[in-house]
């Protein structure tokens, strides 16, 4: 009988980057856009929810948790009342941090110290259900680098906000070769988009 490798069988768990993008690739904007730069409707809400029926973990870095804590206390952001921001804020979640400390607003959230690319890294092979990250850009652009991210999710809004976005996505991101997993439009106009990401090769 062959005896598989042993490193064979260790399945990690999935991690998808989960990101709200304007055309021109801004995750925000200033003025009077509101949420979903106001371009939401029933299919992508029901879509949304639908992306939490199944159970997960959610791992943010500090300043993503931080906007969304205060958006949830303040209840400023319609958008956060959404049912699926209500089921998410319900799943377990990871909190890489140096500087929070818990208990945290949120019903079930650890914090680790560390660095993400370790912690995310160890995550992966503890974890019995798939990881998602909504946001934490900067973090996220570290760990596609690193190779531990397996789906790139962008839900595309049909904005263009040169002259008021803000927090580019990609900016400083390495290079990476995209394959096309799945598309879907919601409400006629909004496109998700799931990628696999493979780092481009660097000439020699």
């Amino acid at each position: 009988m062959v005896v598989p490798d042993f490193e064979e069988l260790i399945m990690t768990a999935t991690y998808t980057m989960d990101v709200f993008s304007s055309l021109d690739g801004f995750g925000t904007a200033t003025g009077d856009w509101g949420g979903y730069w106001g371009k939401q409707g029933p299919e992508l809400l029901e879509h949304r929810l639908g992306l939490y029926d199944n159970p997960q973990r959610m791992v943010f870095g500090a300043n993503t948790y931080r906007a969304f804590a205060s958006l949830l206390s303040a209840g400023t952001e319609k958008s956060v009342l959404d049912e699926w921001v209500t089921r998410m804020r319900h799943m377990p979640a990871t909190i890489v941090s140096s500087t929070l400390t818990e208990p945290l607003d949120w019903p079930d959230a650890t914090v680790v110290s560390g660095d993400a690319v370790e912690v995310v890294g160890r995550l992966k092979q503890e974890s019995a259900v798939p990881l998602r990250s909504h946001g934490s850009l900067s973090m996220n652009r570290a760990l596609m680098a690193a190779g531990l991210v397996d789906r790139v999710q962008v839900t595309v809004f049909p904005v263009i906000t040169g002259q008021t976005g803000t927090g580019p996505i990609f900016a400083g991101a390495a290079d990476f070769d995209l394959e096309l997993l799945d598309a879907r439009t919601l409400d006629g106009n909004i496109q998700e988009l799931t990628y696999r990401p493979t780092l481009h090769p660097t000439p020699n």
